[in-house]
């Protein structure tokens, strides 16, 4: 069962409570050097595979290496483009 984790609210120009806008865990993937990423990403897919990491954890690292995984793939093509100019 999900567990109900309350989010945070703010106001609207009425002033009526909305729910805050959800941020992305994974924003800061992006300002990662390639190392950083493939370690990190290297540390994930370990867990992942030690089989020790519950359910919700585990998806939130398969997104979390997902992320990693697409940010380490821009930066190879981006390197295999330069090197072809």
């Amino acid at each position: 069962m999900a567990k109900d984790i309350p989010q945070p609210e703010t106001a609207d120009a009425d002033g009526a409570a909305v729910d805050a806008p959800a941020t992305d865990a994974n924003a800061d993937v992006a300002e990662m050097s390639y190392e950083a990423a493939r370690d990190e990403l290297v540390d994930i897919v370990a867990r992942l595979e030690g089989g020790q990491v519950g359910l919700e954890d585990s998806m939130g690292l398969w997104q979390r290496g997902e992320a990693l995984a697409a940010h380490c793939a821009q930066w190879l093509d981006e390197a295999e483009a330069k090197l072809k100019d």
